[in-house]
């Protein structure tokens, strides 16, 4: 059975070092991201792509669950409906998951993200967490249903698309060879980058769980970028990009399943023109994520936005959430005020308003009751907030307006 590994081959494309400026560029992009706003905002920032990270993972395997009602769920507010109920705990579970996941790598540093074990683990936290309804598969073919075991390798063959995955039996052995190859610290520099684009359509390929293999596939590559580290990760989506470019991504995935066309297809078993162009796609995704969170992170045209948000909601062209009262001009100094500071006292953000006390006192109230800032005691210092109603204001498409 040894010989069967030969079907995954190549493990990376052929001349994969022609990738590696592209994969650079992603590198110091992400990097600087970091630089753009104060440490404190773009924790607040990291928060609200979680929850943009699960909408558009779930988005790609046509799951559509807007992120007001990814927020309602993760306040406990959920839909009476229960199939849109089973799309916010989904939601949620994706969420957590991703938290969980980085709160494990923070804390012990040996943790084998490649191992059969790590893999095991994300898929086991994910679907713990599911409606009973979604932990059941049918063929298509012959309509027998299967259940789905969390954190279970699958145990019966299957096919996806064209093609077919290695057998039930084989899937240990495949892994056992993707955790040796992929490991972080076998690659350096800029190829490590190259890596994960090349193990996380090699890990769709083996299809080791009966479903969700994609979420655990886009879960294990954000762990391979904390890992690397690709620093400033956490600040841009990669999910974001993949499904905007949905139909991009599964052409590039079905590309790289096929079989070595000729001679000039490369060595392996698998065709590496096709690895290197999924690669390639993959990367070209990352940097213009990177890319687009680093224009919307520019200090002088995020404080334009805040302070056009904060004009309409004056002039009453749009609401306030449930209904709150307009908003005066001068909350828009305040809330410059936390950006360029981060965190400060409710004294030095009411004086920066130029109000009066009481009033000041009065427009920071309203502002902390919508969200837009936050603190952690009643009487503490306060920093940004991001409350969905206001994102896709401060950070045009981000996600898709709300339609109801």
């Amino acid at each position: 059975m040894r010989s069967q590994i030969h079907k995954m081959t190549p493990l990376l494309p052929e001349k994969a070092g022609e990738l590696q400026d592209l994969a650079l560029d992603v590198i110091q992009k992400s990097a600087a991201l970091g630089n753009r706003q104060h440490p404190v905002t773009l924790d607040t920032l990291r928060e609200l792509l979680r929850i943009i990270n699960s909408y558009y993972s779930n988005l790609i395997e046509g799951h559509n669950t807007h992120p007001h009602d990814i927020v309602r769920a993760m306040q406990k507010d959920y839909d009476s409906e229960p199939a849109k109920r089973n799309l916010q705990l989904e939601s949620v579970a994706h969420i957590t998951v991703q938290r969980d996941i980085e709160k494990k790598l923070l804390r012990n540093s040996a943790v084998n993200i490649t191992g059969r074990e790590f893999l095991c683990y994300i898929h086991r936290e994910f679907y713990q967490q599911l409606p009973d309804e979604f932990r059941v598969v049918r063929n298509p073919e012959t309509g027998r249903e299967s259940q789905v075991l969390p954190g279970e390798l699958r145990q019966e063959s299957v096919q996806v698309g064209y093609h077919h995955p290695p057998g039930h039996d084989a899937l240990k052995m495949f892994l056992d060879r993707f955790d040796e190859f992929y490991a972080p610290e076998r690659h350096h520099g800029a190829l490590k980058l190259v890596a994960a684009a090349a193990a996380h359509h090699r890990l769709m390929w083996i299809h080791p769980f009966l479903d969700g293999n994609g979420r655990v596939a886009r879960l294990f590559t954000e762990a391979y970028f904390h890992r690397i580290p690709v620093n400033g990760f956490g600040l841009w989506s990669v999910s974001r990009g993949l499904a905007r470019r949905n139909v991009d991504y599964k052409s590039a995935l079905a590309w790289a399943d096929v079989l070595r066309r000729n001679d000039l297809d490369g060595r392996g078993n698998l065709s590496n023109e096709g690895l290197f162009h999924f690669c390639r796609f993959f990367l070209e995704v990352c940097l213009d994520q990177v890319e687009y969170m680093g224009d919307l992170l520019r200090l002088q045209e995020l404080v334009e936005r805040i302070r056009r948000y904060v004009e309409l909601r004056g002039s009453g062209i749009i609401p306030g959430p449930t209904g709150e009262k307009g908003l005066r001009a001068e909350a828009a100094r305040m809330i410059q005020e936390i950006l360029v500071r981060g965190e400060a006292s409710r004294g030095s953000v009411i004086a920066a308003s130029g109000l009066k006390e009481r009033t000041g006192r009065n427009l920071l109230g309203q502002l902390i009751k919508e969200g837009l800032l936050v603190s952690t005691t009643p009487k503490g210092d306060v920093r940004l907030g991001l409350p969905i109603h206001v994102a896709g204001w401060f950070f045009p498409d981000l996600y898709p307006t709300l339609s109801r």
